[in-house]
């Protein structure tokens, strides 16, 4: 690290209740973090910090300081972008759109008309899974406990896993999910995060399919899902209509009902309206 007098510029990975675990931008030194304010920081955040007083503990690095700065920019972070699996060709002449004699539904039009394009699968991190052990999920663990009330147990399991690695989507999102209902503000930063680290996969320009069934891609739509609905219901729904129209793009078979979600915004409803 750094002198105790030079601003460090630091990776947010992970978050306790009173520190976060994060990384060094420059060096990648990991350290422990204790600072006021926590609560306004997320993972895969930049932070700079003034330095207070650096120790070590168990040979564990800590500091205390102020944070003074924060920033998103995920091209900074030095992620390496999920590999995309080649699943050949998705033909829209082959997908279902509607019964035999109704009228095709009006956001599938372009769609077809765009024809075959290629499909793809994206790479899914989830550290610690263990293949041989279905109920050691730590996502499905974590949603039980979110079904238990137990928020911050439910949180720490997802924390653990974007300290391993911050490419951990479904993290992002199920992050997102335990604060949607309250917090619709926060919870767009969670989605939105993994959204952009699953874009850098994705380069300008993409045109190809991610589709639901192809299950490793359902991190990434998930976090696309849960943004756009915080869009919506924070008022920006001019914005919100653009990710929905992208994610039927993405996935035309729609098992998220995003089209539905993109007809009641074009009919000027607000998102509580589709409530209850």
């Amino acid at each position: 690290m750094q002198t105790d007098a030079t601003p460090l510029n630091l990776v947010i990975t992970s978050l306790k209740q009173t520190a976060a675990r994060c990384r060094s931008l420059e060096t990648s030194e990991r350290v422990t973090l204790r600072a006021t304010g926590l609560w306004r920081v997320f993972p895969g955040q930049i932070i700079t910090v003034e330095p207070r007083k650096r120790w070590t503990y168990a040979k564990n690095a800590y500091l205390s300081g102020k944070i003074t700065a924060s920033r998103v920019d995920v091209l900074a972070l030095g992620l390496m972008p999920l590999k995309l699996q080649d699943h050949g060709v998705w033909d829209p002449d082959e997908e279902y759109w509607s019964e035999e004699g109704e009228p095709l539904p009006e956001y599938a039009l372009p769609i077809i008309a765009r024809g075959p394009r290629p499909e793809y699968e994206m790479e899914q991190v989830l550290p610690s899974d263990d293949p041989d052990d279905p109920d050691g999920d730590p996502i499905i663990q974590s949603n039980d406990l979110k079904d238990q009330a137990d928020f911050v147990a439910a949180s720490k399991i997802l924390m653990q896993l974007l300290d391993a690695d911050l490419r951990c989507l479904d993290a992002h999102a199920h992050l997102g999910n335990l604060v949607f209902d309250p917090r619709p503000e926060d919870a767009i930063k969670h989605y939105e995060m993994g959204m952009r680290i699953g874009e850098l996969s994705l380069g300008a320009g993409f045109d190809g399919v991610l589709a639901w069934g192809a299950i490793d891609n359902r991190p990434f739509l998930r976090c696309m899902h849960g943004y756009a609905l915080c869009l919506w219901r924070l008022g920006k729904t001019t914005e919100a209509a653009a990710v929905f129209e992208r994610m039927l793009w993405l996935n035309p078979s729609d098992n998220q009902g995003e089209r539905f979600n993109l007809h009641g915004i074009r009919e000027g409803r607000a998102w509580e309206e589709t409530e209850g």
